[in-house]
């Protein structure tokens, strides 16, 4: 099974990539910029700043070719040199983000429709863009274990495929992340729901602990990716759904029903990520016990609150990434980049709040 390139890569898009080193093994771009989302971020998506990803086999030479490119890219740290940035780049969440980065140069620019005056009219905006480069090993390692679920997660939900190389463990660690991620919506969910009710579980994977929904994001994130996007989600999901055993998929109706007895329960939690299954294992098991893995999830399936105790074992895995991520960006981006990345996220969170109360 393939991951479904949900769109080709545009020529909004190409001209980016043009300007990095092309040693990539996977590109992909996501976030508000891309995918239309309701809420804040909603309105013409061409003003918002594009958000890639970056996965590259060699760090330290991907940074060293990209200093020499984009050097104007990188904060005080380019001083240091390409190994030492790789360095950094491996803690947290193991992704190094350049943000708020302004793509000179006329082919950066572009004519892009704004509304004003009641006439549609058009005028040439400068593309604001962020990309985050992780090494294709920590990306696979991220896909098949959730070690950190931090770019896991954004693949958990749509995303514009710009560049993939034939890297066959790639592409098996992509589509097992999507199933992980089904199989974890499943034991928090009831036993019948619908698809936009699963697709919200999804979303909300990666966002579970995050302490940035408390202070920095809209707290009406996870519908607004969701609601305008269900035909993408239904893109990415329909075969694994179609394919699983423990679900009834009824397609024409958008529900779904699925085994909530303890024998299905043990075949969900028994399928999931290794890490996942080590953070539930430790809230179950007392210290000292040192009781059998396969033990503990069984126990786990028999009990009431099995979904809540996945949920909490997802947030364990998500707030600690999230923290490290974040304090990384005041050495990445550099302390003015980080207070103006912060102020926008704020408003973007009092928007959202204020339209919730109005």
């Amino acid at each position: 099974m393939a991951l479904p390139v949900l769109s080709s890569s545009g020529v909004k898009f190409r001209r980016v990539l043009a300007h990095f080193p092309q040693e990539l093994s996977l590109a992909f771009a996501y976030g508000s910029g891309v995918f239309r989302q309701a809420g804040p971020s909603a309105g013409h998506s061409e003003n918002n700043m594009l958000d890639f990803v970056f996965a590259v086999d060699d760090s330290v030479t991907w940074h060293m070719m990209n200093l020499l490119k984009n050097k104007s890219h990188y904060s005080f740290l380019k001083v240091f040199g390409p190994k030492q940035i790789s360095n950094i780049q491996s803690y947290g969440a193991g992704i190094y983000y350049n943000t708020l980065v302004p793509c000179n140069g006329r082919n950066f620019w572009s004519w892009l429709p704004c509304f004003g005056d009641n006439l549609w009219k058009l005028r040439m905006c400068k593309l604001m863009i962020k990309y985050g480069v992780i090494s294709t090993d920590a990306l696979i390692d991220d896909l098949l274990h959730w070690r950190t679920l931090y770019v896991a997660g954004r693949l958990q939900k749509p995303v514009k495929i710009l560049t993939q190389n034939e890297n066959g463990k790639l592409q098996a660690a992509l589509v097992s992340n999507l199933k992980s991620a089904v199989t974890a919506a499943f034991l928090m969910l009831p036993e019948s729901f619908s698809e936009e009710d699963l697709y919200m579980q999804i979303a909300g994977l990666s966002y579970s602990g995050d302490f940035r929904m408390i202070i920095g994001e809209d707290r009406s994130k996870v519908q607004n990716i969701v609601k305008p996007n269900v035909p993408y989600f239904q893109k990415l999901y329909s075969n694994i759904l179609q394919d699983c055993p423990q679900v009834v998929y009824k397609h024409h109706l958008g529900r779904l029903e699925i085994d909530k007895s303890p024998e299905g329960q043990f075949t969900q939690l028994m399928a999931l990520p290794k890490n996942l299954q080590q953070k539930v294992t430790s809230l179950v098991d007392p210290p000292g016990k040192n009781r059998d893995v396969e033990e503990i999830l069984l126990q786990v399936a028999h009990d009431p609150d099995c979904g809540l105790v996945v949920h909490q074992g997802i947030s364990g895995i998500v707030r600690s990434s999230s923290i490290v991520q974040s304090a990384k960006t005041i050495l990445t981006a550099g302390a003015k980049k980080s207070v103006t990345y912060s102020v926008k996220k704020l408003y973007k969170m009092t928007k959202g709040w204020l339209k919730k109360t109005s």
